[in-house]
Order: C-alpha cells, then sequence, then structure tokens
C-alpha cells in the first residue's frame, strides 16, 4: 500500500505497526532542519510546492519504488511552507520482510524524490534574508 501526502504545518507520524507477522522490517526516515545551509546559520527552510503536481509525483515515485523493491508498504508525508530549525520536514515509513530491501528501497525514494518531486525550499537566514537551499549530495 501507498500513501504519499503533503501536508502544510506540522507532520503527524504513521504509528509504528506490532501487528505486522510477516514483515520483520520497519524503517522509518524523519528528514529534519539543521541549523546551517551552505556554511551559514538559518533560522527555518521554508519549502514551495508545484501545486497539484507535487503530491502526484510523490505518489507515482511511491508506487514505482514499491514495484521495484520487493516491500509491502510505503507511506510518506513531506511538509510545505515554513519548518523551523530541529522540526521535521520529510517522514517516511517503509515495510518489508527483510531489513536490506527496505533500506534501499528508502535511499532511492529519498534520492529520486529529491530529483524528481516538484518541491523547493528556502534558507531564511538568521538575517531574514530568504536564499534558495540546495543539496548537492
Amino acid at each position: 500500500m501507498v500513501k504519499a501526502e503533503i501536508v502544510n504545518g506540522p507532520i503527524d507520524f504513521f504509528p509504528s505497526e506490532d501487528n505486522r507477522q510477516q514483515d520483520g522490517a520497519e524503517l522509518v526516515f524523519n528528514g529534519r532542519v539543521r541549523a546551517t545551509e551552505q556554511g551559514e546559520n538559518i533560522t527555518a527552510l521554508d519549502y514551495e510546492q508545484y501545486e497539484g503536481m507535487a503530491e502526484a509525483e510523490l505518489t507515482q515515485l511511491a508506487e514505482e519504488v514499491m514495484k521495484n523493491f520487493p516491500i509491502h508498504d510505503l507511506f510518506c508525508r513531506h511538509r510545505i511552507g515554513r519548518v523551523d530549525v530541529g522540526e521535521t520536514s520529510l517522514h517516511v515509513s517503509i515495510w518489508s520482510k527483510h531489513r536490506k530491501e527496505a533500506i534501499e528501497a528508502m535511499d532511492c525514494f529519498i534520492f529520486e524524490l529529491k530529483k524528481r518531486v516538484p518541491i523547493w525550499k528556502w534558507a531564511i537566514l538568521s538575517d531574514g534574508r530568504k536564499v534558495p537551499s540546495e543539496c548537492t549530495h
């Protein structure tokens, strides 16, 4: 099953499920806002989306990862708007029979998300200026 959502406001994490008898792995990733961006102190990141397209692309990507890896479920919530330092901007949960496929699926999903999903982020510097934020790794 795939759940992919874009939310404006704090992320409610997907609950852990102890009743999964066939899943030996539950992998959870929380992407948080760091206190520095490109060597400068920041107060927050401001995420923008291509409305109507970002969530559709996020869902399509999640479905592709489900087809390409032996995983059972992939749930994702990505936040837009202002996200302060220390807060979660991305929450992903993946369930699978074994850890290896969950880890590989998670790595692929996040890599492709940053490349394909039309969500952009701006760093808000300590002096209030907004500058483009770029993930180069």
